[in-house]
């Protein structure tokens, strides 16, 4: 009986997950059809659950005012749920707002290359590119502070990675 509480309760699970799949696949399709109206609504439940890749779409809606007014402090706050769940695009996002400083009070170099560290160890090919960008304006002593937050925040964002 147990195992068959077990099956049912996983077969529920991946068929909420492909739903939840396909309406967020749903919410990009009409984002490049320029509905983004449409694809905020969609995404919006989602991202407020707390899906990340809902959370990072509804970031870069606020990051580049598709179909909201554009709000750098939302947008900021829409990547970083996101980013502290894992998603590469988000942290890239994140990092970019602390490396430009745009909705904050200033630019902060340290968290810049820390978010973009994070991004790379989540997959993300351009990160690369972006800590070779940032460490140009970096001390030693700031790159050495990123590198030790690196290996705080993996630690809770990438704890199978260790």
């Amino acid at each position: 009986m147990m195992n068959l509480i077990k099956f049912f309760l996983s077969v529920v699970f991946i068929c909420h997950s492909l739903t939840v799949f396909a309406d967020i696949e749903s919410a990009r399709r009409l984002m490049e059809k320029n509905e983004f109206s449409k694809a905020y609504e969609l995404l919006l439940p989602f991202a407020q659950a707390g899906n990340a890749e809902a959370e990072e779409l509804i970031g870069v809606m606020y990051a580049m005012g598709l179909g909201v007014k554009r709000d750098d402090v939302r947008a900021f706050e829409w990547y970083l749920r996101a980013s502290m769940k894992g998603h590469p695009g988000a942290q890239s996002g994140i990092g970019w707002y602390y490396e430009v400083g745009r909705g904050l009070p200033a630019p902060d170099l340290v968290r810049a290359y820390l978010w973009y560290g994070l991004s790379a160890i989540g997959g993300d090919p351009d990160a690369a590119v972006s800590i070779q960008e940032v460490v140009k304006k970096m001390s030693s002593g700031q790159i050495e502070h990123a590198k030790v937050l690196i290996k705080d925040y993996r630690k809770q964002i990438y704890p199978f990675l260790d």
